[in-house]
């Protein structure tokens, strides 16, 4: 075997090791890292001791389908209450969703689902809400309708909103900021306190969910 050959098998040799590493550290870096309460809080996610169950209710969503408790079960949910003509928090909270959603694996992604619920039904029609949600990801779901349905969802998990007068016929709502997760039964699992960092909710989130597969494995 010649200098150049071992050479070449050397730097061959290093590359696969150098690649191999990487690829080590990247399974590494995805796997869930099972927080305590108190690490979980520190991160801004709540866990709630015992899942509560919420009522049903028929929405709609923004592809003009039903959408209900059924909608819930069979994987995990992140829900944020807002509404499409907020000025700043809505559109900054659906950003950093898309971004924590974005960098999920295509198994995770699958096994989550994103749905923002108008405070704002009278306003936000399904085509609007069509408008609006998939533009920050096409997985994203919309839902909108009867405010009275809506307002006792709120109720039940702890939304407080609010319509403020503005001038004229104008309005805007103040609302609660929480992303409310439900669990793949359909129960109130917990919440992500704001301000939300798309690391933070997805590391949370992941924990959340291996510890919750391990108890009902």
């Amino acid at each position: 075997m010649t200098q150049q050959t071992r050479i070449r098998l050397t730097i061959v040799f290093v590359l696969v090791f150098i690649g191999l590493v990487i690829k080590g550290f990247i399974w590494r870096m995805s796997q869930p890292v099972l927080m305590s309460a108190e690490e979980l809080r520190t991160n801004g996610a709540i866990e709630l001791s015992q899942p509560r169950i919420f009522s049903d209710f028929e929405l709609l969503d923004h592809r003009g389908e039903s959408f209900s408790l059924e909608n819930l079960r069979g994987h995990w949910t992140i829900l944020f209450f807002g509404f499409t003509n907020c000025p700043d928090i809505c559109p900054t909270t659906m950003a950093t969703l898309a971004q924590m959603y974005q960098f999920l694996s295509s198994d995770e992604q699958e096994k989550l689902q994103v749905v923002m619920v108008s405070l704002d039904p009278e306003r936000d029609t399904q085509e609007k809400m069509a408008e609006y949600v998939p533009y920050f990801n096409a997985d994203f779901v919309g839902v909108t309708g009867n405010k009275h349905l809506i307002r006792r969802m709120t109720a039940e998990l702890n939304i407080a909103y609010n319509k403020v007068p503005l001038e004229g016929d104008n309005y805007t709502v103040d609302h609660s900021t929480q992303l409310v997760l439900i669990n793949p039964r359909g129960h109130y699992h917990g919440f992500f306190k704001a301000p939300h960092g798309e690391v933070a909710m997805r590391q949370t989130w992941r924990s959340i969910t291996a510890s919750y597969e391990r108890q009902h494995d």
